[in-house]
């Protein structure tokens, strides 16, 4: 989302630098969607990705907002953003022209993986006809992008929500491959996941890409809570404790976050995001620091994380 000026703005300089730290530094697995800064993000994705070999990478990207020429962009979350309009269309076409579009301005011949994106209850355009457009996806994008994933123009297809519902929903509906759940399985909050989504998946073969798994930044010390901005009323508590025990066992917040998020033995990576080089090189030093088994320990302990939830190994 950094990329296509989520939250704040980011020039392309910075942009391209971020990118290029990231993959300097071993990150292989890069996500985007044309509704990130109304196409901005995946055209600076593709001045990236010009430079490397296809087979280097695995991208994804979106379907489900098809975008058009405007001289006055609608006001969205995005800052400084593409002169597009959007409109949603799940239908076998509109997905279709909505993968086309995005290779072009990817600049590449296929896609490791597209998600579904934002059909969900939680997405305040729709409200309440989710559920109608979902059964246009049912009729349209699922069988579609089956379709495509025999043609080989797109590997793999999935959904990538914000709540369980239409991804459970979708295992009925079609034979999804993996998942982008944003919003639902962090350090902070996973007991739904964890009991109830997960295993559902696990049942049929969907691995899950966790999406979020910083809350947006609120698990890296940030005041921002997910998208809406608002902090809920039980989580500065939680954090305070989970910080307190963190602070005891010399473990920095955000590395306990980014690990206890990617060892879920159903989750295929996780995604955090990052505006700058330097953020790059945070996520990625976190993953490589070894925690004790005792902090984890601690937590269960304190009943700040489940019982039952994975851990990394111990070191």
């Amino acid at each position: 989302m950094a990329i296509g000026n989520g939250f704040a703005p980011a020039s392309g300089e910075q942009s391209q630098a971020t990118l290029q730290a990231a993959f300097a530094a071993g990150v292989r697995y890069f996500d985007t969607s044309p509704w990130y800064g109304l196409g901005l993000g995946e055209r600076r994705f593709g001045h990236f990705l010009h430079g490397l070999q296809r087979e280097e990478y695995v991208l994804s990207s979106k379907v489900g907002r098809l975008l058009t020429a405007t001289d006055s962009p609608p006001k969205t979350m995005w800052q400084e953003p593409s002169l597009f309009a959007y409109r949603y269309d799940y239908s076998a076409e509109g997905v279709r022209r909505s993968i086309e579009d995005s290779l072009q301005r990817l600049g590449v011949s296929y896609l490791d993986i597209v998600f579904i994106h934002d059909l969900s209850p939680d997405n305040r355009d729709m409200g309440e006809r989710w559920s109608e457009y979902f059964e246009q996806a049912a009729r349209g994008a699922i069988p579609e992008l089956s379709r495509m994933r025999r043609e080989g123009l797109i590997k793999a297809w999935g959904f990538g929500v914000n709540r369980p519902a239409p991804a459970l929903r979708a295992l009925e509906a079609g034979d999804p491959d993996i998942f982008l759940l944003a919003c639902q399985y962090s350090l902070l909050d996973h007991r739904e996941a964890l009991d109830n989504t997960f295993p559902q998946l696990a049942r049929r073969g969907v691995s899950v890409v966790v999406g979020a798994p910083l809350l947006a930044g609120y698990l890296a010390g940030r005041d921002r809570y997910l998208y809406a901005g608002s902090v809920p009323a039980w989580a500065p508590e939680k954090r305070a404790r989970i910080m307190a025990v963190a602070e005891r066992h010399g473990i920095d917040l955000r590395t306990a976050a980014l690990q206890f998020a990617a060892a879920h033995p159903l989750v295929s990576a996780v995604i955090p995001g990052a505006r700058t080089p330097e953020q790059v090189q945070a996520n990625v030093q976190s993953m490589q620091i070894a925690i004790p088994g005792e902090f984890w320990e601690a937590l269960k302990r304190e009943q700040l994380i489940a019982p039952n939830a994975p851990v990394p190994a111990q070191a």
